[in-house]
């Protein structure tokens, strides 16, 4: 095998994320949906058994899934070359990659969802793509479609959340749109970890789904253009005066970029916080929970309040797996640089995320997520 093997769709959310890099680090790969005889036989049991993308299998015969687990992979084998190396921008790095992954679940499937009349046949097209070649594809797709569209509710996307999601996404958008006025990127001058966890949400949803593409389009052409850039191995970046492929120096973090933290952590701070609670107190329901067993995707609902809105959402363990890195990075800092990180935080209002915890954490094994001790 000459090349990487990358089991996803276009329409994944989170195909998106491990794409993107492979596309930025010019790593050659072939991508394919996961329908094969070759994928179910040969790849599947080696995936851990869970039937999700993205996997990849890599020039060694080596299957990896997971997108952050993709992304360590080749990061780890090149000494962490997209990584910052500074205080406050590791951070934010890892924050990002949280919340592209965690914390924008709810617009990217209300904006895939809740607006049939634009999105639907874009989506049954996508969807038959991912069935067998046999005579009922269409009906086959169609069932699919209808299981995802119910299961996205499951994140809060439901009608009497609509207009709050709807303001706070528009909001975003701005938000967004204005940091990437100056930045090609959110640190500077080249992709950071926390870029390609955001490129899950902002690609195979809200950047190519027909709405929502639409939205960003009209309303925020910059991040648009960051998008596109994502996608491109060269950096892309004729617009800007400085086109350095640097992060930024001194260990800056934009005021542009504190803003859409301190926007984001509108719902994302409360929204964790939930889940922490809801998880925590399903840990303590449980017997005993031998390290290595599988974390569940979800183990209830936690609820909480957003602008006077009460939100249910799904409570994930893997927002947490992701979150550990965040805590795993200030730990490691020394006393000055941990005293300039809290300030940032404060400033967006990101400061709870450093105590939000399980009571127990999470690891990998046989390409899953499992309970640690």
């Amino acid at each position: 095998m000459t090349e990487i093997t990358l089991y996803g769709t276009p329409l994944s959310i989170y195909a998106g994320r491990p794409r993107s890099y492979l596309i930025k680090t010019r790593r050659p790969y072939r991508e394919t949906t996961p329908i094969t005889k070759y994928y179910y036989e040969d790849v599947l049991p080696r995936a851990g058994g869970r039937q999700s993308v993205p996997t990849i299998e890599t020039a060694d015969g080596e299957v990896i899934r997971d997108g952050a687990a993709i992304i360590d992979h080749y990061e780890n084998a090149t000494g962490n070359q997209w990584s910052p190396t500074t205080p406050k921008q590791r951070i934010i790095s890892r924050l990002f990659d949280v919340i592209g992954a965690e914390g924008l679940l709810r617009p990217a499937f209300h904006y895939r969802w809740d607006f049939p009349a634009e999105n639907m046949a874009f989506l049954l097209f996508h969807f038959e793509t991912m069935v067998w070649r046999v005579p009922d594809r269409a009906k086959k797709a169609q069932k699919i479609a209808d299981g995802a569209s119910r299961g996205a509710k499951s994140f809060g996307a439901v009608p009497e959340n609509f207009e709050l999601i709807e303001t706070l996404y528009l909001e975003l958008l701005e938000k967004l749109d204005a940091h990437f006025s100056d930045y090609p990127y959110l640190l500077g001058g080249k992709p950071c970890i926390g870029d390609f966890g955001m490129m899950a949400p902002f690609y195979g949803h809200l950047g190519r789904d027909p709405k929502p593409l639409s939205l960003m389009q009209s309303q925020a052409i910059r991040l648009f253009r960051w998008v596109e850039r994502m996608n491109r191995p060269e950096p892309d970046v004729g617009e800007f005066e400085v086109q350095d492929d640097a992060y930024l120096a001194n260990d800056e973090v934009p005021d542009s970029l504190l803003e859409v933290l301190r926007h984001i952590s509108i719902d994302f701070v409360p929204e964790t916080q939930a889940a922490a609670t809801c998880i925590n107190e399903w840990i303590g329901q449980q017997p005993q929970i031998e390290p290595g067993t599988v974390a569940e995707r979800g183990v209830g609902q936690g609820t909480f309040t957003v602008r006077g809105t009460t939100i249910r959402a799904l409570a994930q363990p893997y927002r947490f797996y992701l979150l550990q890195r965040v805590h795993d990075e200030y730990e490691a800092l020394d006393k000055v640089a941990r005293g300039e990180v809290d300030t940032m935080l404060a400033a967006c209002d990101m400061t709870p995320i450093l105590s939000t915890r399980l009571t127990k954490l999470i690891g990998r094994d046989n390409n899953l997520e499992v309970w640690a001790d």
